[in-house]
């Protein structure tokens, strides 16, 4: 099942981002090159792609995962987790339906 990693940066976390981000494409491309990502990105502080200096307030994956406490405990190993990035980290079942 398809399971959606909400999370909610922390105030200025783009320096945090930066040093941690390496790490945690990592994660993300092993769930890419096993076939079980859907889509993950961050969500842009601003109106456009490239925030800038006004960096990120949050990021979404939503991959495939035995279970949830799968899906939770991948997500609580994050290496922005670790770097304190995220103030909060929500795990879903997701449903994909359209397109």
């Amino acid at each position: 099942m398809y399971y959606a990693i909400l999370c909610e940066d922390v105030d200025n976390s783009l320096a945090l981002r930066q040093r941690a981000r390496p790490a945690h494409l990592e994660r993300i491309h092993l769930l890419l090159d096993q076939g079980r990502l859907l889509v993950a990105g961050p969500h842009p502080a601003v109106d456009t792609d490239e925030p800038g200096a006004a960096g990120f307030t949050g990021s979404l994956i939503i991959a495939e995962f035995d279970s949830l406490e799968a899906a939770t405990a991948w997500a609580d190993s994050d290496p922005y987790v670790d770097a304190g990035v995220f103030r909060r980290v929500v795990v879903k079942p997701y449903k994909p339906v359209l397109p």
